[in-house]
């Protein structure tokens, strides 16, 4: 995958964002590379690297769009653009300083309070998933629900435990929301706390392969609002979204 040299014009926001995705993971990876770094300053450096790089190709690309990043100081700016990328360079920082394989990078655009285009990052798998050709998960059903490995809340066992599914424990939000988009399980539950660039473009994608994606109450998600922390959310596959939202409600 590479774009460098070509105009914005000629690169569609799809096509940016998976670019922008897989070109933030090599860098994550090459930072990670042989172990050269302690792990105390790892997650940071790897925070700091993609966030610059990120912030450099969307400023020659797409100058004009506002920018809503974990890694970046926020602007009420945003809140009138039509166009805001949401951005977490690096979704999962322990488990990437920790040298384990499940962390993401998020790349979404959004309008109207909404994720448009969507890309995410699994650079230790080698694998971006793009909301224009995901696909729906096949197969039957796992009996598997994934959980956050840092957050998890005993509520969120105990609904696991009424419907009949066995948690599993996974690092960032974007692998967990993957893990549903390719079957590996059939549910992600959230309750611990997060914001907007920890769901948006795994929910982007997710939305594409026909997954059911809402708040915990059920009511919908929505992106760049003024206060960005968004606390919970459920992914699910779509025949099984009435009996977790009862479990949960």
């Amino acid at each position: 995958m590479t774009f460098f040299g070509r105009s914005g014009g000629d690169l569609s926001d799809i096509d940016l964002a998976a670019e922008i995705a897989d070109g933030a993971g090599r860098i994550l990876q090459a930072i990670r590379h042989g172990s050269l770094l302690d792990d105390g300053v790892l997650g940071d450096t790897g925070d700091r690297l993609a966030q610059a790089w990120i912030a450099r190709v969307l400023q020659r690309y797409r100058p004009h769009d506002a920018v809503l990043s974990e890694e970046a100081p926020d602007s009420t700016e945003r809140l009138s653009a039509e166009r805001v990328w949401v951005i977490d360079p690096l979704d999962g920082t322990r488990d990437y300083a920790a040298h384990r394989p499940d962390y993401a990078v998020h790349v979404a655009l959004t309008q109207g309070g909404q994720p448009v285009r969507s890309a995410v990052s699994l650079p230790a798998m080698g694998q971006v998933f793009r909301s224009d050709t995901v696909v729906a998960p096949t197969g039957s059903l796992t009996g598997n629900l994934a959980l956050s490995r840092s957050r998890a809340t005993p509520g969120m066992f105990r609904v696991a435990e009424s419907l009949g599914l066995t948690p599993v424990s996974l690092g960032s939000a974007g692998v967990k929301t993957m893990a549903v988009v390719t079957g590996q399980v059939d549910v992600y539950l959230h309750a611990g706390g997060q914001y907007e660039w920890d769901s948006c473009a795994p929910v982007g994608v997710a939305r594409a392969a026909g997954l059911h994606c809402s708040r915990l109450d059920g009511s919908e998600l929505t992106y760049n609002n003024p206060d960005p922390y968004l606390p919970d959310l459920v992914i699910c596959r779509p025949e099984l979204a009435e009996k977790v939202l009862a479990a949960l409600n």
